[in-house]
């Protein structure tokens, strides 16, 4: 099954598959209903004061990479999460949705990168 992202401002397709939310926080502008989500998994996002100390400075990235696949490992909450969206992965196709701006300085790229080392 594939692992795939795409920003919440794109329009669903029947191809994303099982659709999952990956942010803490709810994106502006965007009804629920139109998001058409199958699960919204608010811990596999960055904890509240990581993802404030990252605040999207490219700068930071790196430094942010260690520090969220530290949480990935070690924060039950965000393990449970990740392992749900392995269990997803068996059955289906996933699309990991997200609402950040840089499509490659984001925590939904390190997310699917870690996942899908677990997969291996």
């Amino acid at each position: 099954m594939e692992l795939k992202m795409k920003r919440i401002y794109e329009a669903p397709a029947e191809a994303d598959g099982f659709r999952i939310l990956v942010d803490r926080l709810w994106p502006r502008g965007v009804k629920k209903e139109a998001a058409q989500l199958d699960a919204w998994l608010k811990d596999s996002a960055p904890s509240p004061d990581l993802r404030k100390w990252f605040d999207h400075d490219p700068e930071r990235f790196i430094a942010f990479k260690d520090r969220y696949e530290e949480e990935m490992l070690t924060n039950p909450p965000t393990a449970a999460a990740v392992a749900e969206i392995l269990k997803q992965l068996e059955a289906t196709d996933v699309t990991l949705v997200y609402a950040a701006r840089n499509p490659e300085i984001n925590h939904v790229v390190l997310l699917r990168d870690f996942v899908e080392k677990q997969r291996k």
